[in-house]
């Protein structure tokens, strides 16, 4: 006897309860989101953090939030074993710990990491807007190649020596900021060369939820926008480089993509808990990225940025401007998510270097309603409705190129009233969206992290 049953009853509810647990068990492995699967096939690479044909996992709590570089080494070092490593990076890119990943790839002896390649504003961030040099890693005895120098892709003598590209640098969301287009170029290069390259993620700062802006337009490719996505994409590094392999690339390329652990659409940056370390000379905080996706457009203007300020891009004026005036307009637009207040400030470089300006600074209040391109948008519209004598397009439109179409100029060059420019891109916008389903790695879970965020 046992806890006072015979025998024959204990083998009895024994195997009761594993037909029970069983039956469970089946239960729940059955259980996937297929919500877009079957309308959307799974992108030609390998994806790297999750088990093989079931990438889209149903949504389990964890607070612990991994970026690609140590799932990379904790888990996927077989992708780098016997061969020879470049790294696209900077300084941005660190473990939770805050080690560079260039430094815990050249510690590891498991890894072979034999060039570095720097992106603009160099591989430390040494170069504010001059060119980046060809230089020597004094530590790491190994060469460092500029691709914001004599070129922006790596050429074939760089990828002589090399088996396997790699990319991890941190990027803020916004289709403008060239690191994205460093990557494109980067993979080009790679399969020209018929080389592996791998990508590590990193969160998409400003969430992976709302996507706006206007398509880029084949005819404004450059730099700052070589392929039609929208002004804000809504998409982390590694989504991106399974859209433009898929989509975009002359020649794919042998794509592998480690993905980040337990992150969620609905973070902000500051829902992880890695360190920020600024992806970019003027990008300081978490908040001033928030407010470039908005303030950028005023580099294709004669409008200071507040690049020379302690607040770059949280804060635009001029000489001309007054700014209670701007503040006070802009609030009565009701703009979402944001309020402006009016501001003084001396650029100490860059435009107006040593004037008085006056001009708002952005309060991103409620960052689950923000929208950046349309704030972008209200803010360059009321300008040139209050000083069209003084405001000017920089030479050659390169707003144009900032906003991938030359219809936003024109616009407020005509007075289209803000909410009617947004509007009038929003069909070519839901599109993109469509197509962009079909390359998310990861949930997009409630909005549990946004909840008091501000």
């Amino acid at each position: 006897m046992i806890g006072g049953q015979s025998k024959p009853s204990a083998v009895l509810i024994g195997v009761l309860v594993l037909l029970l647990a069983g039956a469970v068990w089946w239960r729940y492995s059955r259980t996937v989101d297929t919500t877009t699967e079957a309308a959307n096939p799974a992108p030609k690479a390998e994806i790297s953090g999750a088990p093989p044909q079931q990438q889209r996992q149903p949504y389990v709590e964890n607070k612990e939030i991994v970026p690609g570089i140590e799932v990379l080494l904790s888990q996927q070092k077989g992708l780098l074993a016997g061969k020879r490593c470049g790294l696209i990076t900077n300084t941005s890119a660190v473990t939770r710990q805050g080690v560079l990943s260039m430094d815990a790839l050249f510690a590891d002896k498991d890894v072979n990491l034999v060039a570095l390649f720097a992106p603009e504003h160099g591989l430390r961030q040494e170069y504010q807007t001059s060119r980046v040099r060809d230089t020597r890693d004094p530590q790491k005895k190994i060469p460092v190649h500029s691709l914001y120098g004599k070129t922006l892709k790596p050429s074939s003598e760089q990828l002589q020596n090399i088996d396997v590209l790699i990319f991890d640098i941190q990027d803020v969301g916004m289709r403008f900021y060239t690191y994205i287009w460093t990557l494109s170029l980067a993979m080009e290069a790679a399969a020209e060369e018929e080389i592996e390259f791998v990508v590590l993620d990193r969160p998409n700062p400003l969430g992976g939820l709302v996507v706006e802006g206007p398509v880029l337009a084949e005819r404004f490719s450059s730099f700052v926008g070589r392929y039609p996505i929208p002004t804000r994409h809504g998409m982390t590094v590694a989504e991106l480089a399974l859209l433009f392999n898929d989509q975009f690339m002359p020649k794919p390329v042998h794509l592998h993509v480690v993905k980040m652990r337990g992150w969620t659409r609905d973070m902000w940056f500051d829902n992880t808990d890695f360190p920020w370390r600024k992806p970019s000379p003027g990008i300081y905080t978490l908040n001033t990225a928030i407010a470039y996706g908005a303030t950028c457009f005023f580099e294709g203007t004669n409008v200071s940025e507040g690049r020379g300020t302690d607040t770059p891009f949280e804060l635009v004026g001029a000489p001309w401007i007054d700014g209670k005036l701007l503040a006070q307009k802009l609030n009565a637009l009701d703009l979402p998510g944001v309020e402006f207040e009016a501001a003084e400030f001396r650029p100490k470089w860059s435009k107006h270097k040593g004037a008085k300006c006056e001009g708002v600074f952005l309060h991103v209040v409620a960052r689950a309603k923000y929208r950046c391109v349309l704030t972008g948008t209200a803010m360059l519209c009321e300008i040139h409705r209050q000083w069209r004598q003084h405001l000017r397009w920089t030479q050659g439109n390169f707003i144009d190129l900032l906003a991938g179409t030359d219809e936003l100029r024109k616009s407020v060059t005509a007075r289209v009233p803000s909410f009617d420019i947004l509007a009038s891109w929003e069909q070519p916008t839901e599109q993109f969206k469509r197509l962009r389903s079909r390359y998310l790695l990861y949930p997009e879970r409630t909005n549990q992290y946004q909840e008091g965020a501000g």
